[in-house]
């Protein structure tokens, strides 16, 4: 009896936890389909599909442009931040120097710093660049909280590596480069895919930057795209189009971790290959 309590509390807890976190999402999804009076009326079963919310939003203008947007910022973020974070882990975890894990303590405090503890001073810098205005500026400040997180797990993830695989290449005249790129990547696959759809959540979902870093609406991000969404006056707030756009842009986040599920398990319960 104490075993099948344990059970039922054990599977009660995992519904609890599966349904807090799928709910609102499947209540954005209802009620991206609702239109008019019906927004008002709480349902909790599909009781219309109408589509106008979602032609509307994809029919605006700069939303589909700031989709793509989010896209190249995401993307760009991720490609920057893996190949500066696999050089880094190799420096890290294989060559010794004075200074390496203190070094790498102040790479990790630095994605410590809450956002707006460095955003006035990351404006002055981005502006005095002439980045203001463009997207190349929310790539930087993305990089600056991807990259220590990036760093960190990699160069945790190639300590674990075997020293043999290493030994061997150098013995056959392989160059750094070549050791990092033909020997270490083939078996970094669960960590690389791992650090990189968490920086793309990361990239694709952040707020702060991307409002006070972009005044133009065609250079927006589809977070602040979304919260900048409009009615007809100024006193509605057209939140069937803004669940619909919330539904557009988790969809694609869902898909990946979907289609990568495996290789982030693996990235972040296994700590290295065993030889």
């Amino acid at each position: 009896m104490p075993r099948l309590i344990k059970q039922v509390a054990f599977y009660a807890l995992v519904a609890f936890i599966v349904l807090q976190s799928v709910f609102p999402f499947y209540y954005a999804a209802l009620t991206s389909m609702k239109s008019g009076t019906a927004l008002f009326r709480v349902n909790y079963l599909p009781v219309d599909f109408n589509l106008s919310n979602y032609m509307a939003v994809l029919g605006n203008g700069t939303f589909p442009r700031n989709i793509l947007n989010s896209v190249f910022v995401a993307t760009v973020v991720v490609l920057i931040s893996l190949l500066l974070a696999v050089t880094a882990a190799y420096a890290l975890a294989r060559i010794q120097f004075r200074g390496r894990g203190l070094l790498l303590l102040t790479i990790l405090s630095v994605s410590m710093f809450p956002q707006i503890a460095v955003l006035a001073g990351l404006f002055e810098v981005i502006r005095a660049i002439g980045l203001y205005n463009s997207l190349w500026s929310l790539v930087l400040a993305y990089m600056i909280f991807t990259l220590p997180f990036t760093v960190w797990v990699l160069t945790t993830f190639m300590r674990d590596l075997p020293v043999e695989i290493e030994e061997a290449a150098i013995v056959d005249g392989a160059s750094p480069w070549t050791i990092v790129t033909r020997v270490f990547l083939p078996l970094m696959w669960p960590a690389l895919v791992t650090t990189g759809l968490l920086a793309f959540i990361h990239a694709w979902n952040e707020f702060l930057f991307a409002l006070t870093f972009i005044s133009n609406d065609d250079l927006r991000t589809v977070p602040v795209a979304i919260a900048l969404l409009s009615g007809a006056t100024e006193f509605e707030v057209p939140w069937g189009n803004i669940m619909a756009a919330s539904v557009i842009v988790t969809v694609p986040l869902i898909a990946l971790v979907l289609i990568f599920q495996r290789k982030i398990i693996s990235g972040l319960t296994a700590g290295g290959v065993k030889g």
